[in-house]
């Protein structure tokens, strides 16, 4: 796998193609997003990482300024966008209630989610996916993303993949970012 990794090194799905900077979920303010567990642009601690690279597939805490007045509903989107895919690789969609402003440590899983989390499809499975970089490709970076919704989601998202809920997202009032880094050396 690293000569996989190396050869891929260049190949990379690129910030442009995050949820991000999609137009339609740009946000005239902003939410302040932070984590107890990694600062922004530094290195997810290895819990957070999937399983077969060590890690528990545990979500890191997450808290966030409280959303603006007329918020429906909170979208988190987590993204890979170095992935040497086509587009960033996703690693969790969720719903989230307006009155929700903190996530401990795990709160994403995809079984057993914290009260007012709704998990869906991520590029596999449903829930929070750890990071699992190939060996050898180079730091990769993971962009908790968060937006404040002004109408709910009305599309069936419980099975729909992660582009369709994108793409079903209107509206946004505020939007707020962190992202972490991690590594398969």
């Amino acid at each position: 796998m690293a000569l996989l990794g190396k050869l891929l090194k260049n190949r990379r799905a690129g910030e442009t193609g995050l949820a991000w900077h999609a137009p339609h979920l740009a946000g005239a303010e902003t939410l302040a997003v932070t984590s107890p567990d990694f600062g922004h642009e530094t290195t997810l601690p290895v819990v957070h990482a999937n399983r077969k690279l060590g890690g528990e597939d545990a979500s890191p805490a997450l808290a966030w300024t409280a959303a603006p007045a007329g918020t429906a509903q909170l979208l988190l989107v987590v993204e890979d966008p170095d992935a040497p895919t086509p587009k960033p690789f996703n690693h969790g969609v969720f719903l989230i209630e307006p009155s929700v402003t903190s996530l401990a440590r795990g709160a994403l899983d995809g079984t057993s989610p914290a009260a007012g989390v709704r998990p869906l499809r991520s590029g596999k499975g449903v829930g929070y996916l750890g990071p699992a970089p190939i060996k050898s490709h180079g730091p990769h970076r993971y962009a908790f993303q968060l937006f404040a919704l002004g109408e709910p989601i009305a599309a069936d998202v419980e099975s729909a993949k992660p582009a369709a809920v994108l793409a079903a997202a209107g509206s946004v009032l505020a939007r707020g970012r962190i992202d972490g880094f991690y590594e398969n050396p």
